[in-house]
C-alpha cells in the first residue's frame, strides 16, 4: 500500500528495522512497535498527514486471509464481523475489535492492546477503512457507515476523511469507532456455507493455537489467579486488564460455554488445593489468598468443593500423602 503511494516500500522496511523475509512467512509476526515505527516513517516521508485515507486501498491492498473465509462464509454480516472479532489475533497483536449495541444501530469499536509506543492516527484510521471496505466485500453491497468517530483531534483538511468513509466523521471522540444499521448487519450472505465454515473455523483455531494465543477464558483466570490475594475481583476491572468493555467479555466467554463467576469458582478450588497442602498457610491465611471477605464464605466453599471443611480436607490430604 505504501509502494502505491510512491515510497520506497524496502528503505520503510530498513527504516524500521522489519526483515522483509518475515512478509514471505505466512506465520511470520511483526512486533507492534515495529509496525508503529513503519507508520510513523511512511507519515514522514510522505508528507501525506492523511495518507491511507483512500477507500481503493484496502480493496487493493489488504488480505485476511483465513479471517475472511470465515466471515465471507458467515450466515449474516453482524456474524462476520462477530467472527472477525474473535479471530483478529491472527491480523494484529495491536488491535481489538467489538460490536456495541446504540439504539437500531451498533458501533464497531476499535481498541488497542499490546502496544508500548501510541499507535500512529494513520494506521488506526486506515484499520476502521479495512473494516468498511470488508462490509462491502462480504455482502457484495455498498454498505455504508452512518458515521466513523476518532480520538484525535481534527486534521486541518477532513476532506479525505469523508470522501474515504462517505459518511459523517467526528474528531476529538472518546473512542475510534464505526457505526452500522441493524438492517445492513442483519444482511444474509451470498456465500454463506456451514460446512465451508466450519472447516475454515478449525484452520483458524489451530493458526490461533500456532501463534500462542490462548482463550478468553485462560487470559481472564490467569487475572484473576493474579489478583485474588488483594481480594475478589470485580469482572469490569479485569475486562479493562484485557482491554475490552465488560459486555465484550461476558460475549467472548458466553462463546466459550463459560462465564466470570465459573471462572473464579474454579480458580479458586484449584488455588485451595495448593493452599491447603501447604502446612505453612493457616486456614485464615488461605482465606485471604483466596480473595474472601471472611472465612465463613471459604468453608462454605470448601464444603460445595469437597464436602468437608477446608481442615478436614487439609487432613485428608496429609493422609493420602505417601511415605518417605
Amino acid at each position: 500500500m505504501f509502494a502505491s503511494r510512491g515510497l520506497d516500500a524496502p528503505r520503510l522496511l530498513a527504516g524500521a528495522r522489519i526483515d522483509d523475509a518475515l512478509l514471505q512467512d505466512p506465520d511470520g509476526r511483526v512486533e507492534v512497535d515495529d509496525i508503529t515505527r513503519l507508520w510513523e516513517l511512511a507519515v514522514a516521508w510522505s508528507g501525506n498527514p492523511a495518507l491511507g485515507m483512500d477507500r481503493e486501498l484496502p480493496a487493493r491492498h489488504v488480505n485476511f486471509d483465513m479471517v475472511g473465509y470465515v466471515m465471507l462464509a458467515s450466515p449474516t454480516l453482524k456474524a462476520g464481523l462477530m467472527n472477525l472479532s474473535r479471530y483478529y489475533a491472527v491480523i494484529s497483536d495491536a488491535i481489538t475489535l467489538d460490536l456495541e449495541p446504540d439504539g437500531s444501530n451498533q458501533w464497531m469499536v476499535l481498541g488497542l492492546i499490546g502496544n508500548t509506543r501510541p499507535l500512529p492516527r494513520q494506521r488506526l484510521e486506515y484499520s476502521l477503512l479495512t473494516v468498511a471496505t470488508l462490509c462491502r466485500w462480504i455482502t457484495r453491497r455498498d454498505v455504508q457507515p452512518q458515521a466513523v468517530e476518532f480520538v484525535d483531534p481534527e486534521p486541518a483538511d477532513a476532506r479525505p476523511y469523508v470522501a474515504a468513509f462517505g459518511c459523517p466523521v467526528r474528531f476529538g471522540q472518546p473512542r475510534n469507532r464505526l457505526l452500522l444499521t441493524n438492517r445492513d448487519l442483519e444482511m444474509p450472505l451470498l456465500s454463506s456455507d456451514p460446512v465451508l465454515f466450519d472447516m475454515h473455523q478449525r484452520v483458524i483455531e489451530s493458526r490461533l493455537v500456532r501463534l500462542g494465543h490462548a482463550s478468553t477464558g485462560q487470559r481472564v483466570t490467569e487475572e484473576i489467579i493474579h489478583r485474588l490475594h488483594l481480594g475478589e475481583p470485580r469482572r469490569e476491572d479485569i475486562a479493562s486488564s484485557l482491554a475490552m468493555a465488560d459486555r465484550t467479555l461476558q460475549r467472548r466467554l458466553r462463546e466459550e460455554d463459560t462465564n466470570f463467576q465459573q471462572l473464579l469458582d474454579d480458580a479458586r478450588r484449584d488455588l485451595a488445593q495448593k493452599y491447603l497442602a501447604e502446612d505453612r498457610y493457616t486456614l485464615a491465611q488461605v482465606a485471604d489468598l483466596l480473595g474472601f471477605a471472611d472465612q465463613s464464605n471459604f468453608f462454605r466453599a470448601n464444603k460445595r468443593w469437597f464436602g468437608v471443611s477446608p481442615g478436614q480436607y487439609r487432613a485428608r490430604l496429609a493422609e493420602a500423602e505417601p511415605l518417605a
